[in-house]
Protein backbone atom coordinates (compact mmCIF):
# COMPACT_ATOMS: atom_id res chain seq x y z
CA UNK A 1 0.00 0.00 0.00
CA UNK A 2 0.85 3.64 -1.02
CA UNK A 3 -0.05 6.39 0.97
CA UNK A 4 0.05 9.75 -1.05
CA UNK A 5 -0.30 13.24 1.05
CA UNK A 6 -2.85 15.31 -0.84
CA UNK A 7 -2.81 19.12 -0.98
CA UNK A 8 -5.65 19.18 1.63
CA UNK A 9 -3.56 18.61 5.20
CA UNK A 10 -4.92 15.26 6.64
CA UNK A 11 -7.14 13.74 3.58
CA UNK A 12 -5.02 10.93 1.89
CA UNK A 13 -5.12 8.78 -1.03
CA UNK A 14 -4.37 5.31 -0.85
CA UNK A 15 -3.34 2.99 -3.41
CA UNK A 16 -3.43 -0.61 -2.65
CA UNK A 17 -1.07 -3.53 -3.81
CA UNK A 18 -3.52 -5.64 -6.18
CA UNK A 19 -2.34 -8.92 -7.30
CA UNK A 20 -3.91 -10.10 -10.44
CA UNK A 21 -4.28 -13.38 -12.74
CA UNK A 22 -6.25 -15.13 -14.86
CA UNK A 23 -8.69 -16.13 -11.75
CA UNK A 24 -8.91 -11.93 -10.99
CA UNK A 25 -7.52 -10.22 -8.52
CA UNK A 26 -6.83 -9.66 -4.41
CA UNK A 27 -5.94 -6.24 -2.43
CA UNK A 28 -6.21 -5.46 0.70
CA UNK A 29 -8.61 -2.34 1.32
CA UNK A 30 -7.78 -1.96 4.87
CA UNK A 31 -5.16 -2.78 7.36
CA UNK A 32 -5.30 -1.02 10.78
CA UNK A 33 -1.78 -1.16 11.63
CA UNK A 34 -0.77 0.03 8.55
CA UNK A 35 -2.87 2.77 8.62
CA UNK A 36 -2.17 3.88 12.00
CA UNK A 37 1.29 4.24 10.64
CA UNK A 38 0.76 6.57 8.34
CA UNK A 39 -1.79 9.02 10.59
CA UNK A 40 -5.23 6.94 9.88
CA UNK A 41 -5.77 5.87 13.35
CA UNK A 42 -9.09 5.62 13.83
CA UNK A 43 -11.84 3.41 14.63
CA UNK A 44 -14.67 2.46 12.32
CA UNK A 45 -18.19 2.15 13.78
CA UNK A 46 -20.28 2.29 10.39
CA UNK A 47 -20.00 0.92 7.17
CA UNK A 48 -22.22 2.15 4.29
CA UNK A 49 -22.89 1.19 0.28
CA UNK A 50 -24.48 3.47 -2.69
CA UNK A 51 -25.32 2.58 -5.97
CA UNK A 52 -25.91 5.20 -8.66
CA UNK A 53 -26.37 5.97 -11.66
CA UNK A 54 -24.23 8.24 -13.95
CA UNK A 55 -25.02 12.19 -13.91
CA UNK A 56 -25.98 11.53 -9.84
CA UNK A 57 -24.21 13.14 -7.08
CA UNK A 58 -24.44 12.92 -3.51
CA UNK A 59 -22.91 15.42 -1.05
CA UNK A 60 -21.06 17.74 -0.26
CA UNK A 61 -21.90 15.96 3.48
CA UNK A 62 -20.50 16.75 6.69
CA UNK A 63 -21.95 15.97 9.92
CA UNK A 64 -21.36 18.95 13.01
CA UNK A 65 -19.44 18.03 16.20
CA UNK A 66 -19.92 16.08 18.60
CA UNK A 67 -20.54 13.81 16.08
CA UNK A 68 -17.96 14.58 13.18
CA UNK A 69 -17.20 11.54 10.68
CA UNK A 70 -14.12 10.59 8.93
CA UNK A 71 -14.73 8.52 6.00
CA UNK A 72 -12.42 5.48 3.89
CA UNK A 73 -14.31 5.92 0.17
CA UNK A 74 -13.42 3.71 -2.64
CA UNK A 75 -15.69 2.72 -5.41
CA UNK A 76 -15.43 -1.45 -5.86
CA UNK A 77 -17.69 -0.89 -9.23
CA UNK A 78 -17.98 1.93 -11.68
CA UNK A 79 -16.62 4.83 -11.43
CA UNK A 80 -16.94 8.68 -10.04
CA UNK A 81 -14.99 11.81 -9.46
CA UNK A 82 -14.99 12.19 -5.50
CA UNK A 83 -14.39 16.04 -4.30
CA UNK A 84 -13.22 16.81 -0.30
CA UNK A 85 -14.01 20.67 0.73
CA UNK A 86 -11.85 22.07 3.94
CA UNK A 87 -14.70 23.49 6.20
CA UNK A 88 -12.16 24.19 9.13
CA UNK A 89 -12.47 27.36 10.17
CA UNK A 90 -8.92 28.77 10.21
CA UNK A 91 -7.57 26.54 8.01
CA UNK A 92 -4.81 27.93 5.61
CA UNK A 93 -6.87 25.69 3.17
CA UNK A 94 -10.47 26.65 4.31
CA UNK A 95 -13.09 26.66 1.44
CA UNK A 96 -10.44 24.79 -1.22
CA UNK A 97 -11.58 21.93 -2.52
CA UNK A 98 -9.06 18.96 -4.33
CA UNK A 99 -10.66 16.21 -6.43
CA UNK A 100 -9.73 12.31 -7.16
CA UNK A 101 -10.66 9.69 -9.80
CA UNK A 102 -12.11 6.43 -7.62
CA UNK A 103 -12.86 3.79 -9.58
CA UNK A 104 -13.27 -0.05 -9.80
CA UNK A 105 -10.09 0.03 -12.59
CA UNK A 106 -7.65 2.43 -10.13
CA UNK A 107 -9.15 0.91 -7.04
CA UNK A 108 -8.19 3.78 -5.20
CA UNK A 109 -8.60 4.62 -1.22
CA UNK A 110 -9.45 7.56 -0.23
CA UNK A 111 -9.08 8.81 3.71
CA UNK A 112 -11.53 12.15 4.70
CA UNK A 113 -11.28 13.06 7.76
CA UNK A 114 -13.74 14.81 9.68
CA UNK A 115 -13.68 18.36 8.91
CA UNK A 116 -14.00 18.39 5.27
CA UNK A 117 -17.16 18.12 3.33
CA UNK A 118 -17.30 15.31 1.06
CA UNK A 119 -19.17 14.79 -2.63
CA UNK A 120 -18.87 12.52 -5.75
CA UNK A 121 -20.34 12.67 -9.04
CA UNK A 122 -21.01 8.94 -10.86
CA UNK A 123 -18.88 9.03 -14.35
CA UNK A 124 -19.78 5.95 -15.53
CA UNK A 125 -22.99 4.00 -16.56
CA UNK A 126 -23.40 2.77 -13.26
CA UNK A 127 -21.48 3.16 -9.87
CA UNK A 128 -21.17 1.89 -6.39
CA UNK A 129 -19.40 3.40 -3.58
CA UNK A 130 -18.59 1.85 -0.45
CA UNK A 131 -17.63 3.73 2.89
CA UNK A 132 -16.33 3.13 6.47
CA UNK A 133 -17.44 6.00 9.21
CA UNK A 134 -15.78 6.55 12.01
CA UNK A 135 -18.65 8.21 13.45
CA UNK A 136 -22.49 6.86 12.92
CA UNK A 137 -25.04 8.96 10.90
CA UNK A 138 -26.78 11.78 13.08
CA UNK A 139 -29.46 12.99 10.98
CA UNK A 140 -29.46 15.90 12.96
CA UNK A 141 -26.67 17.29 13.09
CA UNK A 142 -26.04 16.46 8.94
CA UNK A 143 -25.24 19.30 6.60
CA UNK A 144 -24.34 19.68 3.04
CA UNK A 145 -22.78 22.62 1.04
CA UNK A 146 -23.99 23.31 -2.45
CA UNK A 147 -22.61 21.31 -5.43
CA UNK A 148 -22.38 24.87 -7.51
CA UNK A 149 -21.46 27.06 -5.06
CA UNK A 150 -19.38 29.91 -6.63
CA UNK A 151 -17.12 30.30 -3.64
CA UNK A 152 -15.96 27.30 -4.04
CA UNK A 153 -15.68 26.65 -7.76
CA UNK A 154 -15.03 22.72 -8.33
CA UNK A 155 -14.44 22.50 -11.70
CA UNK A 156 -16.65 19.33 -11.93
CA UNK A 157 -15.82 16.67 -15.26
CA UNK A 158 -18.98 16.66 -16.32
CA UNK A 159 -22.29 18.75 -15.21
CA UNK A 160 -24.40 16.87 -12.35
CA UNK A 161 -28.03 15.82 -13.44
CA UNK A 162 -30.15 18.29 -11.20
CA UNK A 163 -32.44 15.55 -11.68
CA UNK A 164 -30.38 13.22 -10.08
CA UNK A 165 -29.19 15.34 -6.97
CA UNK A 166 -31.78 14.88 -3.82
CA UNK A 167 -33.81 17.92 -2.85
CA UNK A 168 -31.93 17.63 0.62
CA UNK A 169 -28.66 17.94 -1.27
CA UNK A 170 -30.18 20.52 -3.30
CA UNK A 171 -31.07 22.89 -0.50
CA UNK A 172 -27.25 22.38 0.85
CA UNK A 173 -25.53 25.78 1.67
CA UNK A 174 -23.22 27.86 0.50
CA UNK A 175 -19.88 27.91 2.27
CA UNK A 176 -20.43 31.69 3.14
CA UNK A 177 -23.54 30.99 5.02
CA UNK A 178 -22.84 27.29 6.27
CA UNK A 179 -23.14 26.30 9.38
CA UNK A 180 -20.02 24.55 10.44
CA UNK A 181 -18.23 24.29 13.96
CA UNK A 182 -15.15 22.91 12.90
CA UNK A 183 -11.90 24.19 14.27
CA UNK A 184 -8.35 23.94 12.55
CA UNK A 185 -6.10 22.42 15.62
CA UNK A 186 -3.27 23.47 13.47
Amino acid sequence: MKFHKTTLPGVVLIEPAVFGDERGFFMESYHESRFAENGIDVRFVQDNVSRSVKGTFRGLHYQMDPHAQGKLVRVPVGEVWDVVVDIRKGSPTFGRYEGFTLSERNKHILWVPPGFAHGFLVLSDLAEFSYKCSGYYAPLVERSLRWDDPDLAIQWPAPPDPALISKKDLAGSFLKSADINYVWQG
